[in-house]
């Protein structure tokens, strides 16, 4: 499989990325209930294009990465945190999460940051190995934060130091 092309969304991506959203849907990554008709717009004044790349194969969507300031305050500004990675099934386990993380701290870093973090569920053992490999370090655990399918899930805070671009 060819590497994926990664850009920053645009508001036509819209309609691609919320059926993405919904089909990657689970609790092995997600908090909230599974979304039902009628669906929300993907994109909203929280949700803007400039705050997602997106990875591309053969033209198609096949993937997201949101990317954001954590807070407003100018103290932490030096940080940026992922808030959402989401690959098509017919594309996981080709490198696309992978090309995602890295192309989020690559920008992170030209926008001047110096810091990367995350929060991920602590049974998603496939997320947490892709954060690793990247670099990034287990900083900290909130055990049983979440009661997801019938059973308390920890929620794992992830960091790592960034090279400005």
């Amino acid at each position: 499989m060819p590497d994926p092309y990664i850009r920053v969304a645009v508001a036509d991506d819209g309609e691609a990325l919320g059926a993405l959203d919904r089909a990657a849907w689970s609790t092995l990554h997600e908090v909230m209930p599974p979304p039902q008709p009628p669906y929300r717009p993907f994109f909203d004044d929280s949700h803007r294009p400039d705050d997602l790349l997106v990875a591309e194969l053969a033209g198609a969507i096949v993937g997201y990465i949101r990317l954001v300031r954590p807070t407003l305050l100018a103290s932490n500004a030096h940080v940026r945190q992922i808030q959402g990675l989401a690959v098509a099934g017919t594309a996981r386990r080709h490198g696309v999460g992978r090309a995602l993380v890295r192309a989020a701290c690559t920008e992170a870093g030209r926008q001047g940051a110096t810091r990367i973090t995350l929060r991920v569920l602590g049974h998603n053992t496939p997320a947490r190995a892709l954060y690793a490999a990247e670099g990034f370090a287990v900083e900290g655990v909130l055990p049983g934060e979440f009661r997801l399918a019938g059973r308390y899930v920890d929620d794992v805070l992830m960091g790592r130091g960034l090279t400005p671009y």
